[in-house]
């Protein structure tokens, strides 16, 4: 299958000489069977050492939409026939067209075992009952990351996204124990346990683990401490990948709230200057885009793809878990960067500073009316249950966020309940120009 055992746990030495084998098989498969790639390399074959990849110039999401529009449904980087593809999903559309992806029952074999590493270095044991609140509708995150906790030996429930007071009942009930969801869904279920069960805390429901993803949010230790406080539970990071290359490669364990990097087996980890696209060392104290190439992926093979998130590598020396990955934190979407008088701003920035305010409920908006450049930063923020809005506390927002950021911030000051509620992901940054 290409997968290395205990990949996660592997010395450099092993990892390494899996890689090579493991690309050597992967590029001449890309080379013979991906018409985009042919065509984006001109005649050039890839390197046989991945230290010389480099070499080959990017792909990127625009790319593979204009590939699929031109060649339907899955692009002319399908490299194998369509009935060797057992599942189909979408993309959730977040940054823009919704993609179609074709795995073969190997693609999603390799997916759900990475998927597992990540899982169970969160803390999710066969020990768990784990209710899984994702879309299932065709989205990656929804089937194929059940399969992932299911990986692990737990016993999962396929709830999905909706049916909210069903689900505060469904966990009283099976007597649950974690909860598999992205950050800003907590607070959904917060309002409905306020609005529809009289005398009921969050803590009441017994969870013991969160386990999280698709949003940013968590590296924020005082929104942590918040999950901790309210709901009784281990706030874990436990679920970050990109949906055209593998849903889940990249979580914490208990040691290190930093996601470690688990798929080296079957993934090609790079960083570039995201600006000038030059590669920059995977090293300690380096921040740029990542860059993932598959050594293993049978369907929809990518090579330098740009992942469009901003990572800073804390450590690449082993963790204390044993695990040998490297360590990073993610910094923000290139996407949803704002640039405010040449400073580089990412909602996790903003959020970090709005979670220190507690007369805030920690959900907020930044809509930008007009396209750049941006003397200010437009940011919309709901107060907590039961404040009320002052200039004062606007002021002192705007202020907060000045002394961080660097940043003039407009702060708007919505009553509690204002933003809509998002059972998947929430978009930060909302452009309506």
């Amino acid at each position: 299958m290409t997968l290395l055992e205990r990949a996660e746990f592997a010395d450099a030495e092993t990892l390494r000489a899996h890689q090579q084998g493991a690309w050597a098989a992967q590029a001449d498969h890309v080379a013979r069977h991906s018409a985009l790639y042919r065509d984006l390399w001109q005649g050039r074959m890839p390197p046989k050492d991945l230290c010389d990849l480099a070499q080959l110039p990017l792909s990127d999401k625009a790319q593979l939409r204009l590939s699929q529009a031109a060649h339907p449904p899955f692009g002319d980087y399908l490299a194998a026939p369509t009935r060797a593809a057992v599942r189909l999903h979408r993309t959730s559309g977040t940054t823009g067209q919704a993609m179609n992806l074709a795995l073969s029952a190997r693609d999603c074999a390799i997916t759900e075992t990475v998927g597992g590493r990540c899982q169970s270095a969160a803390g999710l044991t066969p020990d768990h009952t784990v209710v899984h609140c994702l879309n299932y509708q065709m989205w990656m995150g929804g089937l194929t990351d059940h399969m992932t906790l299911q990986a692990t030996g737990a016993l999962v429930v396929p709830f999905g996204v909706g049916s909210t007071e069903l689900l505060v009942r469904t966990i009283q009930e099976v007597g649950i124990t974690a909860i598999s969801c992205t950050p800003s869904y907590p607070s959904v279920l917060e309002r409905v346990i306020a609005a529809k069960f009289p005398g009921l805390t969050p803590r009441d429901l017994g969870l013991t683990l969160g386990l999280f993803g698709g949003e940013a949010g968590l590296d924020d230790p005082v929104f942590r401490e918040r999950l901790r406080r309210v709901w009784g539970m281990e706030p874990r990071n436990a679920n970050y990948g990109v949906s055209d290359v593998f849903c889940n490669f990249a979580a914490q364990c208990e040691h290190d709230t930093r996601l470690h990097f688990m798929a080296a087996d079957v993934l090609y980890p790079e960083l570039i200057d995201p600006d000038t696209t030059e590669a920059l060392p995977l090293a300690t104290g380096q921040t740029g885009e990542l860059v993932l190439t598959h050594l293993a992926r049978d369907c929809q093979p990518l090579v330098r793809f740009r992942s469009g998130d901003i990572i800073a590598v804390d450590e690449t020396d082993s963790c204390t878990c044993g695990r040998t990955g490297f360590r990073f934190r993610v910094v923000g979407r290139s996407d949803d960067m704002v640039v405010v008088r040449g400073l580089n701003l990412f909602p996790t920035m903003v959020a970090a500073v709005i979670n220190g305010f507690a007369a805030l409920s920690g959900d907020y908006r930044i809509t930008l009316d007009s396209p750049p450049p941006y003397d200010a930063l437009p940011v919309s923020v709901e107060l907590a249950k039961g404040q009320t809005a002052s200039d004062a506390l606007a002021q002192e927002v705007a202020q907060a966020m000045k002394t961080a950021l660097g940043a003039t911030a407009r702060v708007t000051l919505l009553e509690n309940g204002s933003l809509p509620l998002t059972m998947g992901k929430t978009k930060r940054v909302i452009r309506e120009y």
